[in-house]
């Protein structure tokens, strides 16, 4: 038993290992093929990656750092607020033909409308707070989540269901021990993919008449041609995003371990 636990652990400590040396080297490539462009084109609006890292650490604890918590609470309520309402109406519009019926038509003709459009509308009506910015965003991860945990619903075997008909198990039984776990995996993907749209959009978000977030700490830093402070906007923009792929990613194999036996 003992022996099983240490070969265990063994396991786990040399995948960590591994898993860090492969991220190391893309982390140590990516900033020397930085480096190599910032002396070769020699600008100021492209410094090395020591300045702008150097500029990074000297402000998060001036401003830098309040602005990456207003940014990481909007980004992440949003992409919680998008699961917890897109994921139970995904799952049972993949479950309830009638329902998804008159539903789908109502997806098909909103989904292809690139929700950034609606920045102008949603500041005009709800102002420039963070309701605003969170309600955008939780929108563009919204339906990627939905369509999502709808498709995956959909493609549940029959026979599964079937069989657990057969044992006796009621709708609610279904959804928890049959369609949940079935679309999880599918829906973590929705969550890692949805987690970079919403960066993208808390970006555009922070730059449109904003005092607040990374987005306009960037923005600002290149109004003023402080262009370390824009790429020590960028590296906090990049840390963030990284920050919330890497927790969701955790969660995943927490969660879902049968896809990595």
């Amino acid at each position: 038993m003992r022996r099983e636990v240490g070969n265990d652990l063994l396991a786990g400590l040399r995948s960590f290992v591994s898993a860090a040396y492969v991220r190391g080297t893309a982390i140590v490539f990516l900033l020397a093929a930085w480096y190599i462009l910032a002396l070769a084109l020699n600008m100021a609006a492209l410094p090395t990656p020591l300045e702008a890292f150097a500029t990074f650490f000297a402000d998060m604890d001036d401003g830098l750092g309040y602005h990456f918590a207003i940014s990481a609470y909007r980004v992440v309520t949003s992409i919680a607020l998008s699961f917890f309402l897109a994921v139970p109406l995904g799952l049972v519009l993949g479950r309830e033909p009638r329902f998804d019926r008159w539903v789908a038509p109502l997806i098909y003709l909103t989904y292809p409308v690139p929700k950034i459009v609606l920045l102008p509308v949603i500041m005009a009506i709800f102002g420039l707070n963070d309701f605003a910015k969170i309600l955008l965003i939780s929108l563009v991860v919204f339906f990627q989540i939905l369509v999502t945990a709808r498709d995956a619903a959909k493609q549940i075997n029959r026979a599964v269901v079937d069989s657990m008909v057969s044992l006796g198990a009621g709708r609610w039984e279904i959804y928890r021990h049959v369609v949940w776990p079935a679309s999880l995996p599918d829906i973590f993907t929705a969550l890692r993919i949805g987690s970079g749209t919403a960066i993208a959009v808390l970006f555009f978000s922070e730059t449109v008449g904003s005092t607040q977030g990374l987005g306009y700490y960037l923005m600002d830093g290149w109004s003023r041609y402080a262009y370390d402070e824009m790429f020590a906007g960028i590296i906090a923009m990049g840390l963030l995003g990284l920050i919330i792929y890497t927790a969701i990613d955790l969660i995943d194999k927490k969660v879902c371990t049968w896809k990595y036996l």
